[in-house]
């Protein structure tokens, strides 16, 4: 009797649980399609609230203040992040073994995925943290440089590789060059918003490879 009793409170306990865990998720997708649409500072609780169904003390139990709410928001984007890269590029390995080839092939792969979202790229919510930084904790603003600098180590590792095979025609400072994929994707997305062209993402990405191509490829004399 005891054990059934026990099971029951187990069983409850994990749909309790399930039940938050969604109602989390809800609320950070919510707010990060409010904050890449009018930005963080503009972002209310109170619409959060509305919008997701549920309490003031709800929302709370949460998040204590908007900087949590910062925080989890920035955790998401980067794990999200990851995870796309991740796909995107060793599928390059996948494919092939030469380095150089390897990059060319995953910043293809990224150019097709970005094409393939109909209304363009929804934005970046690193560059939104940059742009209000002074509306966050020291915390969360650490935490967006981390990310930035988590490209920078990734895409340095992939042209370390390359350069051990292809010297580069010209001189280039190999972290330079791995902050430029960041560039290129931000720029791309700010370009393709402010003109309106949901396509120029893709074309901006599609350009830095045959940047790469030509950096790295030996030209006949």
């Amino acid at each position: 009797m005891n054990q059934t009793i026990d099971q029951a409170a187990d069983a409850a306990s994990e749909q309790a649980k399930g039940k938050g865990e969604r109602t989390r998720d809800r609320i950070l997708e919510i707010a990060e399609n409010s904050v890449l649409n009018k930005g963080f500072g503009a972002t209310s609780i109170e619409e959060l609230i509305c919008e997701a169904g549920i309490t003031k003390s709800g929302f709370f139990y949460h998040f204590k203040d908007k900087n949590e709410l910062a925080r989890a928001l920035l955790l998401r984007h980067i794990e999200q992040d990851e995870k796309i890269l991740d796909q995107v590029f060793l599928r390059g390995q996948e494919l092939v073994d030469d380095p150089l080839q390897q990059f060319l092939i995953g910043l293809k792969i990224l150019a097709e995925l970005v094409e393939d979202l109909p209304q363009g790229h929804p934005g970046c919510l690193i560059a939104v943290y940059c742009y209000q930084e002074r509306l966050f904790d020291n915390e969360v603003r650490l935490l967006n440089r981390q990310a930035v600098l988590g490209w920078r180590t990734r895409f340095r590792a992939i042209l370390d590789r390359i350069v051990d095979v292809y010297p580069p025609n010209e001189p280039v400072d190999l972290d330079e060059l791995a902050d430029m994929v960041s560039t290129v994707v931000e720029g791309g997305i700010v370009m393709s918003k402010a003109l309106g062209r949901p396509h120029m993402l893709a074309n901006q990405i599609m350009l830095l490879r045959s940047f790469v191509k030509l950096l790295f490829t030996r030209q006949p004399v």
